[in-house]
């Protein structure tokens, strides 16, 4: 059985819109642009940008077919709820804590989310039993976030494994590795060979730097990608993007961001010691990625000195399990003084 059978009936059944035709040096007439030039913005983009995907693929070591640019990862997870999740019947399953716009995508279709609590005295690891236990025949995503947001922590291969094998038939499992390049753990696309439900999740928002520009990849079977491609917008992604990710997937581009990480990461390092070291602080989670979660003896107190000095930090007050907790992203060392400076 084909993972593709678990999607939407309406869905696999979809015939995706035929944009106008498009043809190098040919005069286009046939697609209601403007024309009057205007720095080559009156034309409309590529319908799939096929320099971004051969780059990408490149970059995530994965064949074109199995991969498709996506506005940011988050426009992927949308694609995935909308692909396979039949409103008011299906369900996702989740850990909690982990990336709120999961269960933000299910709520917006009208799929119900399953949350597996994580325990801070575990340094929130994964139990992948836990998770099989919470699936429904109706659970058509389970969304593994590895490192996961907020906590930093990566999920044991083992664990993935054990989910993909249990659900091979029944559930797609979406790793997420927004953060991966911040870690030591190998991606999970060399397994795509043997899971035709495994997706994977990549983002060029974080080790690259272009949050700005909103540029993602959704990554699966070949099957699987070109029935999402059917359900993504023609034109997804605009020149400037298409021309701003393609200078950043240049090879002296790359090394800059390689660089960047690195840095980011001694930071994450030298950050985690100075936190421990306050008496504010009650407890910083290891992490492998680019922020730190932090439990504050007094959160108040904090908040107010960081306020002073103009410092924002992410809070999370409607999670019980994060009560007195922050994420703080690692900035630049200037940044991270002040921080510093002002909880001290």
């Amino acid at each position: 059985m084909s993972i593709l059978q678990v999607a939407r009936a309406e869905i696999r059944a979809l015939k995706p819109y035929l944009p106008a035709r498009q043809e190098a040096h040919a005069i286009r007439l046939n697609a209601n642009e403007s024309a009057t030039a205007n720095g080559g913005l009156h034309r409309y983009p590529e319908i799939r940008p096929a320099g971004i995907q051969a780059q990408l693929a490149s970059h995530f070591a994965v064949a074109p077919g199995n991969l498709l640019a996506t506005r940011g990862s988050s426009e992927a997870i949308d694609l995935l709820l909308r692909a396979f999740c039949r409103a008011g019947i299906d369900n996702i399953v989740i850990s909690s804590p982990t990336f709120e716009m999961y269960r933000v995508y299910a709520n917006i279709q009208g799929a119900e989310t399953i949350a597996v609590s994580l325990s801070p005295d575990d340094d929130f690891a994964l139990d992948p039993q836990r998770f099989l236990d919470a699936c429904t025949p109706e659970s058509k995503l389970i969304f593994v976030c590895s490192p996961n947001n907020p906590a930093g922590t990566p999920v044991a291969a083992a664990a993935i494994e054990k989910l993909l094998e249990a659900r091979r038939d029944q559930s797609v499992v979406v790793v997420d590795e927004a953060y991966i390049e911040f870690s030591n753990e190998v991606s999970r696309v060399e397994w795509l060979h043997r899971f035709d439900n495994l997706v994977v999740l990549r983002t060029m928002s974080k080790a690259q730097g272009l949050a700005g520009a909103r540029c993602g990849a959704v990554i699966g079977s070949e099957q699987l990608i070109s029935m999402l491609d059917g359900v993504l917008s023609p034109y997804a992604m605009s020149t400037p993007v298409i021309e701003c990710v393609l200078d950043a997937l240049s090879g002296q581009r790359l090394q800059q961001s390689a660089a960047s990480v690195a840095d980011t990461v001694a930071e994450r390092n030298r950050m985690a010691a100075a936190l421990e070291g306050l008496d504010l602080v009650e407890r910083c989670w290891p992490s492998a990625a680019n922020f730190l979660l932090v439990r504050f003896g007094d959160i108040e107190k904090a908040r107010v000195r960081l306020r002073a000095a103009r410092i924002l930090i992410r809070e999370f007050a409607e999670d019980l399990t994060l009560e007195h907790c922050a994420r703080i992203t690692v900035g630049t060392p200037a940044e991270n003084n002040a921080l510093l400076e002002a909880l001290a």
